[in-house]
């Protein structure tokens, strides 16, 4: 499949919408950091298309005290594969992550 040919002024609106997006993940995961949100409010806000395509492996890291080696083990746990996005968790993984990450 080819590749749609766009004007540069379409280039630019692409552009500038994809930077929007990185920094509103980019605030997202820096208020999880700093405990100024939590997990359950980022999974309460799965209609916000920045939060729904958001990956489940960059939103754990996020959090306080869980690095790479944590985020590996509780999606093998919960069985998310580590590609998976948000908006594609199903109810018992969603649930699985607030039972166990709800505090953070």
């Amino acid at each position: 499949m080819a590749l749609p040919k766009l004007s540069l002024e379409e280039k630019r609106k692409a552009l500038k919408k994809a930077q929007d997006v990185r920094s509103k993940r980019a605030k997202i995961r820096q208020n999880l950091k700093k405990g100024k949100t939590n997990i359950l409010e980022v999974l309460a806000n799965i209609n916000d298309d920045v939060v729904a395509k958001m990956r489940v492996v960059y939103l754990l890291e996020s959090l306080p005290r869980i690095g790479k080696v944590k985020t590996k083990k509780i999606m093998n746990d919960i069985g998310i594969d580590e590609t998976r996005r948000i908006q594609g968790l199903g109810n018992r993984q969603k649930q699985a992550l607030i039972e166990r990450l709800g505090s953070n």
